[in-house]
């Protein structure tokens, strides 16, 4: 079967204006583009009170999957800058790695390494736990464990205790 172009969806990353996150999703929202703002929640201290709001975990970046007849539509919502982008081309992100950041955010749980002959720098999937199937880089094997999750092309990467998870090497 042949592949349609003009349907496949793919990731990129959107550069917005700053604090604009949010009010981008929305206009993204209502031009029908499928986006992901990954969100945390962090205490805010104001003069009279303490409050817990929910932040963009990445600052001025949202993640869209578009097809190519919408890659310029994305450009009419206001706090758009630009894609992320080398030498002028959009840089696709793999949907795995979107995939990894959703379930790293969305569980909020904690994980840790328990094979004993993983090595550091050696690429692992796990396979069990709300991370399951996500691979990474072993960063360390002694004490608190990391799984480092790489957000292709925008400089980011989560970092991922593991606890009560297994893994595996590939």
């Amino acid at each position: 079967m042949k592949k349609d172009t003009t349907t496949t969806h793919t990731w990129y990353a959107l550069y917005t204006k700053s604090r604009a996150e949010k009010k981008v999703a929305e206009g993204l929202e209502k031009l029908g583009v499928i986006n992901y703002l990954p969100l945390k929640k962090e205490l805010k201290q104001w003069s009279d009170r303490k409050k817990w709001v929910e932040v963009p975990a990445i600052s001025s970046y949202i993640f869209i999957k578009i097809t190519a007849d919408q890659y310029r539509s994305v450009f009419a919502v206001n706090g758009v800058v630009a894609y992320v982008s080398h030498k002028g081309n959009a840089l696709a992100i793999p949907e795995h790695e979107i995939i990894a950041m959703q379930r790293t955010i969305e569980n909020k749980i904690n994980f840790n390494v328990v094979a004993g002959d993983i090595k550091k720098g050696e690429e692992i999937t796990v396979t069990s736990g709300p991370l399951c199937g996500i691979k990474g880089i072993v960063q360390t094997v002694q004490g608190t464990k990391k799984l480092y999750l790489n957000i292709s092309n925008i400089g980011y990467t989560l970092v991922v205790d593991l606890q009560e998870a297994s893994v595996e090497k590939q």
